[in-house]
């Protein structure tokens, strides 16, 4: 009952929020109209190359867990760790309602090595490392951002925009700051043997060698810095790349998004949408398009026909995940949602 309530909520704030986004621009004949020439005019060379550039975001993003999974002394080759990436990728967009991406790939890594406590935490080491990039690049292209705008007082438009990014930039750097302080506790040896104490009273006595095992796994990495710095620069390329994805498709549109802002709107958004509460972000992502870029001044009908297309390039590249899983089934009994 509580998975069919969660499926009904995020199936009500999907469809919610795609009916008010439509009718907000088709309702109007001017905005209908230029939305429609966007949409029916734009460059399928361009969105090809979008998709394409999706796909080898997947690719780097795969590498990323391949690289904390070698540091954790774990033999994995990076073929299959690039299937369970592309299986997780597909879960997230299609089928959100009971069980996550994450979830999905760390279940597959478990079951292919035989090991659960490891492939748990490389994917929350992954997860982390991922935000982690997101945030680098977004305070980054604030910080740019914030220098390039012009501080002409005397205009309200630009003073106006100048306040707005200057919030963004505060905003991703206490981002990066909190998920960088959580990290460094999560591999502190110290703090994680005062967490251990609680599982000396009685009722958690049961899971004291579980905490245990998840605590060992995590101090794997304690000393492994070169590994996380590189997966780190992974993390970072696999943004860049989703930035470029922005780029192209609005060079398919015909539009102008100055990159600057792709570079830092985009990783925001991609993080705000890590909330569960729509289907793969259907909705949700293309209110934040609208809401984020009305900031700098981009068209909202421009932004609204990104947020769309956009959607549709990341549905295009989570299917090979769906193939992957459908051919594993065939080989071995597949995993199912309860399990």
């Amino acid at each position: 009952m509580k998975d069919k309530l969660s499926l009904f909520v995020k199936t009500a704030i999907s469809l919610g929020l795609m009916a008010y986004l439509l009718y907000r621009f088709l309702s109007d004949p001017m905005d209908r109209a230029i939305l429609v020439e966007t949409l029916t005019t734009a460059n399928l060379a361009y969105l090809t190359l979008a998709l394409l550039l999706f796909i080898l975001a997947i690719v780097t993003n795969a590498v990323k867990w391949y690289i904390l999974l070698r540091a954790q002394g774990i033999p994995v080759p990076l073929l299959p760790v690039t299937n369970y990436t592309f299986v997780g990728f597909f879960f997230n967009n299609f089928l959100p309602a009971n069980v996550g991406g994450d979830v999905i790939r760390g279940y597959g890594l478990a079951r292919y090595l035989d090991r659960n406590a490891e492939a748990a935490v490389s994917v929350i080491v992954d997860r982390i490392i991922g935000l982690v990039a997101f945030m680098f690049t977004a305070v980054v292209a604030a910080l740019v951002a914030v220098r390039l705008v012009p501080t002409d007082s005397e205009n309200e438009a630009t003073a106006l925009l100048t306040e707005n990014l200057i919030l963004v930039e505060w905003i991703s750097i206490f981002g990066m700051a909190v998920l960088l302080g959580g990290f460094a506790i999560m591999l502190s040896h110290r703090l994680r043997a005062m967490l251990g104490r609680l599982f000396e009273l009685k009722p958690l006595v049961p899971l004291a060698p579980l905490y245990q095992t998840i605590s060992s796994a995590f101090g794997a990495y304690r000393h492994q810095y070169w590994a996380l710095i590189q997966a780190f620069c992974v993390g970072v390329v696999t943004v860049l790349l989703t930035g470029c994805v922005d780029i192209a498709i609005v060079a398919g549109l015909h539009g102008h998004i100055n990159p600057i802002y792709i570079f830092l709107f985009n990783p925001i958004i991609a993080i705000l949408l890590i909330a569960p509460i729509s289907i793969g972000g259907l909705g949700t992502g293309s209110l934040l398009y609208v809401s984020f870029y009305s900031l700098v001044g981009v068209p909202e009908t421009l932004s609204f026909a990104l947020s769309l297309v956009k959607q549709g390039v990341i549905y295009l590249g989570s299917l090979p995940g769906g193939v992957l899983w459908l051919r594993a089934g065939r080989q071995k009994r597949p995993a199912t949602i309860e399990e």
